[in-house]
């Protein structure tokens, strides 16, 4: 299953939620009648959207099942989800961030810098986080940097102007 938003809190005293989209079409992924998928517990549950308005870009849903205040506030922090099977096809020269996940990053020398542990930002401001070691590097998703990727070979290409790699590498705290 795919993230396509997360429930941001409760709106009103009917049960509405306000969410905060992570996909390129709300409209049409939050649309009266889609079927989202939560996990909570050890399972996972079906919300029915039954009707959506959008204020300032976010989608406020009403969701069957979820009539009281104190039901659509036990949602907040939840994220929902939608099968893979169930995103839209997309323009060539673009990628669901899922599919980056775990692609082998190099540079066109062949030198390996990585592999994408998961992707950060949306659209324009996308970046790939790559771990190498205990460190982890950024790698802004453009088109200029990533000049090439290949999706069924799970590998990304990329040119980073002199300094990228150094200036965008973080250690990562062990627990």
């Amino acid at each position: 299953m795919v993230v396509v938003g997360r429930i941001a809190r409760a709106h009103g005293n009917r049960g509405q939620v306000i969410v905060d989209p992570v996909t390129d079409f709300p409209e049409e992924r939050f649309k009266a009648g889609s079927v989202l998928e939560i996990l909570r517990g050890s399972g996972t549950e079906s919300l029915t959207v039954e009707h959506v308005r959008f204020h300032r870009g976010r989608p406020i849903l009403e969701l069957a099942g979820v009539e009281t205040m104190d039901a659509a506030e036990a949602l907040a922090g939840i994220e929902l989800r939608v099968q893979t099977g169930a995103l839209l096809p997309l323009p060539p020269g673009s990628f669901y961030h899922h599919d980056l996940i775990g692609c082998a990053v190099e540079t066109q020398s062949g030198e390996r810098i990585g592999e994408v542990a998961r992707v950060e930002g949306e659209a324009s401001g996308s970046r790939l986080v790559i771990v190498r070691g205990s460190a982890e590097i950024l790698i802004p998703l453009a088109q200029g940097i990533c000049v090439s990727v290949d999706i069924a070979g799970r590998k990304i290409v990329v040119e980073p102007p002199d300094g990228l790699l150094d200036l965008n590498v973080t250690h990562r705290q062990r627990f």
